[in-house]
């Protein structure tokens, strides 16, 4: 699995998301409450960018009457049909059987761990075929 540094953690602060082609994959990475999750920002329903929907939270009822919303912010909503996916997993809430988006492992890696590589840096061979004269000014 290859690692892609997305952002300074800084530039998304909870409660935002940021757009991304990953080896030509429309991905989205989220900031819930500080933890971070990536989604594929296509609905299975029929494409839509699935992520630039509304975040939402999730309403529950154990007794006729009785409300409770749970998992705020944590639910996106597709813009085009109104399908429902849990952010941190990926899970449908309308098929939960049939369909459910593709979620990719995020976290925060400290900058030591980012720069520390292994980075290789393509070289082109240079070779100095004549003289030039130059005047420092």
């Amino acid at each position: 699995m290859a690692r892609h540094v997305i952002a300074p953690v800084e530039e998304m602060p909870p409660g935002t998301r940021k757009f991304l082609i990953i080896d030509g994959r429309p991905i989205a990475v989220f900031n819930i409450k500080g933890e971070f999750f990536g989604l594929l920002n296509r609905c299975p329903h029929q494409g839509a960018s699935l992520c630039e929907g509304p975040l939402i939270g999730l309403a529950q009822s154990k007794n006729p009457g009785e409300i409770e919303y749970t998992k705020l912010g944590e639910i996106i909503r597709c813009p085009w049909h109104g399908w429902e996916f849990d952010v941190r997993t990926g899970q449908s809430y309308c098929e939960p059987r049939r369909f459910r988006v593709k979620a990719y492992p995020a976290h925060v890696e400290p900058g030591s761990a980012v720069v520390k590589g292994p980075y290789v840096a393509e070289t082109i061979k240079v070779a100095i075929e004549s003289d030039y004269v130059v005047v420092d000014l």
